[in-house]
């Protein structure tokens, strides 16, 4: 049982439907372990999962690409015996899968890793276009004739329907492909987007759209993989796999797509002006962080990954009092110049010729 004396993680409605998140969610990526990742022990993940929900946490973020199925399988073992109406699982299906009847095989899948008759929130996990699906694919036919939306959102419907799914989302989806998705036959709930100190490209405008138009957002990379938790001396110490973003220079990793220089400047900078004001506030940089995440209303649920018990303990001891408008003015404007220089698109991993959002 949780101690008395520990608080609990709020609840927050997402957008204007009637589905309500914890203020900040479990990310489950690294769940089932993987090449991303590394490994995760299962019994690491069910004490993760048991001690989220004690803590008021109940949303927990998966997707069908993740670990190649594995994170899903992992969190369908952990919520196992679990009060099903207390956990609200949400996951993603990858946009090759999107034709018809491939979505629903693939909504079917889902449903038996995680080992439960229904999804909470399911969500198409990048929009529907060439450029997206090559990134999930080989197939050339399916990146030569992709999916089309009308199609997919006719089988979502239907699986609203079948009772097999409660809610539909989107991940990554910019405004010109939010647009679209208004006259669907059943509605978009959330949207789930990068959103951090070092990652404010979407307040520009898919965040007020958003708000305009009754969509939730669930924030995702709130610590930026680990660069906002501290744990890297200097950039060069980051691992590949998350050095990949427009933040570095695309000479540090064979894997960066960008092919930029990046705006190392601006986040070093960034990151030296978040630590100075984070000795001054006497916290920590990732607890400054997911302060900062949560200090905007617009924000259904704040994602945060936690390898074992102690770094989600750490994660929900941060949501705790909220950090006052000095502060969080002073890390706004510390932000700022890495703002204007990351610019409107919030795909980091590609350069803006080649943004998968829109």
């Amino acid at each position: 049982m949780t101690d008395k004396n520990t608080q609990s993680v709020s609840q927050r409605t997402c957008g204007k439907s009637d589905l309500t998140l914890s203020a900040l969610g479990a990310g489950c990526w690294a769940f089932g372990g993987g090449d991303y990742w590394g490994d995760q022990n299962q019994k690491d993940v069910d004490q993760v999962v048991h001690h989220a929900l004690e803590l008021g946490i109940n949303y927990f973020d998966s997707a069908e690409a993740y670990n190649e199925g594995r994170s899903e399988t992992s969190l369908g073992q952990a919520i196992k015996g679990l009060p099903r109406d207390q956990v609200c699982v949400g996951t993603k299906v990858s946009p090759s899968n999107l034709y018809h009847d491939t979505l629903i095989e693939h909504c079917e899948a889902s449903l038996r890793r995680l080992d439960t008759d229904y999804i909470d929130l399911y969500m198409i996990h990048w929009p529907v276009h060439p450029h997206s699906i090559r990134h999930f694919t080989k197939d050339q036919a399916v990146i030569d004739s992709p999916p089309d939306i009308n199609e997919a959102f006719d089988a979502l419907a239907k699986l609203c329907e079948q009772g097999k799914i409660r809610y539909v989302g989107v991940s990554n989806f910019a405004v010109p492909r939010l647009e679209p998705l208004a006259d669907m036959p059943v509605p978009v709930v959330a949207n789930e987007l990068p959103y951090s100190l070092l990652t404010r490209t979407i307040e520009c405008e898919v965040l007020p759209y958003c708000q305009q138009n009754g969509i939730g957002v669930i924030g995702y990379m709130t610590l930026l993989q680990g660069v906002l938790a501290d744990i890297y001396p200097t950039l060069a110490d980051v691992p590949e796999w998350q050095r990949r973003t427009r933040h570095f220079d695309a000479k540090r990793s064979s894997l960066t797509r960008h092919n930029g220089p990046g705006a190392e400047k601006e986040t070093n900078q960034a990151l030296a002006d978040i630590r100075k004001i984070a000795q001054q506030a006497g916290l920590t940089m990732p607890a400054l962080a997911v302060k900062w995440a949560l200090a905007n209303s617009t924000i259904s649920c704040a994602l945060v990954g936690a390898r074992n018990a102690q770094e989600l303990q750490a994660n929900v001891d941060a949501a705790a009092n909220p950090l006052d408008q000095d502060t969080l003015d002073a890390l706004n404007q510390a932000t700022e110049p890495l703002k204007n220089t990351l610019g409107t698109s919030f795909d980091y991993y590609e350069s803006p010729e080649n943004d998968r959002t829109r």
